[in-house]
């Protein structure tokens, strides 16, 4: 069983990265591999909405970042972490443009997985961050995994985070549960319920 965290922040080893790292230490206790993927300080490409991916099976677009990710997910993971940062209110930017991309190409390899995401801010705008992420797992059946409190901690200098001792409980809750509900699901192609042809309905005919 393993577990793909995606740090959203482009401080490798930032507030973002050592809350994610308290929710893997607790996943590894359980006996869960898990892998931390940051997304780094380069410039991020956002999903043009070409389609392509719906006829190659991955994004048209050639960057590492992408295909780190996808090789991990086309691997297989049983579950998936997304942490990031929070700016003006929401997640880093470059985060969602790659999970734009990552969702709409690899749809069919996540549905039915359990899916958290993990925000960190200085003061405010952890909520809202946190809505915003927790909307890409529930377009795509995928189950959300829930802790004691909200997924988020505080800090702003590296390592802050870490002081955060609710912020800090709240995380190796969330590993702890998110462990207790992959061992308890069958997330393989069989054991997910039936998926009906999707419909979609346009406003404006």
């Amino acid at each position: 069983m393993k577990v793909l965290l995606i740090n959203g922040s482009p401080r490798e080893k930032g507030n973002t990265f050592t809350a994610l790292s308290e929710v893997a230490k607790a996943l590894n206790q359980e006996g869960i591999e898990t892998e931390i993927i940051s997304i780094g300080k380069k410039a991020v490409q956002g999903c043009i909405a070409c389609g392509m991916c719906g006829r190659e099976g991955k994004c048209t677009f050639r960057d590492d970042l992408y295909f780190q990710v996808m090789r991990v997910i086309k691997d297989g993971i049983d579950g998936l972490v997304i942490g990031s940062p929070v700016y003006y209110g929401g997640p880093n930017g470059s985060l969602c443009a790659l999970l734009d991309r990552v969702f709409y190409s690899l749809g069919a390899d996540l549905r039915f997985k359990p899916g958290a995401s993990v925000v960190v801010c200085r003061r405010g705008g952890a909520s809202a961050a946190f809505d915003r992420l927790n909307k890409y797992f529930t377009i795509l059946n995928m189950p959300v995994v829930s802790s004691q409190y909200w997924n988020m901690a505080y800090g702003q200098t590296p390592g802050q985070a870490a002081q955060d001792e609710e912020g800090m409980q709240t995380m190796r809750t969330l590993g702890r549960n998110m462990a207790w509900m992959i061992k308890r699901l069958d997330v393989s192609n069989e054991g997910h319920p039936d998926i009906e042809p999707q419909v979609r309905t346009n406003f404006i005919r």
